[in-house]
């Protein structure tokens, strides 16, 4: 095994500082030189640096504009676009029942003959209702709808879950 060196060392301090004064000496006239070169080349290049900084600067905050202002446009867009597709959302499911209703009081005639007069007042009534009900549609605006709608969810949110549950097993169905 090795002996172990004691804890205190000493340094010779008188060394470093004459090799420095050594080197200095002899480089003298040319390290000036290199060294104005240099600090010019330096400040040249922070100069080009903060120029190109601004510069960046300058550009992020255009696009930024650009990006706002089309995002505008581009909501706005989205908007009247998505209102358009639920206005003729709603039409279309109008005719749908105003068709339905078509198909069940034309029917009603042949449930009056099958199963009694009965069940053809039952067929005429749900005829009514579901024209009344595609009136009523054509007429409200998607906000009054939009408002009906949440009254109704307040009133009975159970309700109201159930009737989405059921409303996706049906598009899933549909969409298979």
């Amino acid at each position: 095994m090795a002996a172990k060196k004691p804890a205190t060392t000493t340094k010779a301090p008188a060394a470093e500082p004459e090799t420095v004064a050594t080197t200095s000496k002899t480089t003298s006239p040319n390290t000036a030189e290199a060294k104005s070169r240099f600090n010019a080349a330096l400040d040249e290049a922070k100069a080009g640096a903060a120029a190109l900084g601004d510069e960046a600067k300058a550009r992020v905050g255009a696009y930024r504009e650009k990006a706002k202002s089309g995002s505008k446009d581009w909501s706005t867009e989205a908007k009247s676009t998505a209102g358009s597709l639920a206005n003729e959302g709603k039409h279309k499911a109008s005719e749908a029942m105003t068709g339905l209703s078509r198909v069940i009081d034309e029917n009603a005639a042949s449930l009056d003959e099958k199963l009694g007069p009965k069940y053809g007042d039952y067929a005429r009534n749900a005829s009514k209702s579901l024209q009344d009900n595609a009136r009523k549609l054509d007429e409200k605006s998607l906000d009054e709808l939009a408002e009906e709608s949440r009254e109704a969810i307040r009133k009975s949110p159970a309700a109201a879950v159930g009737l989405a549950a059921l409303v996706g097993f049906l598009f899933a169905r549909l969409f298979r």
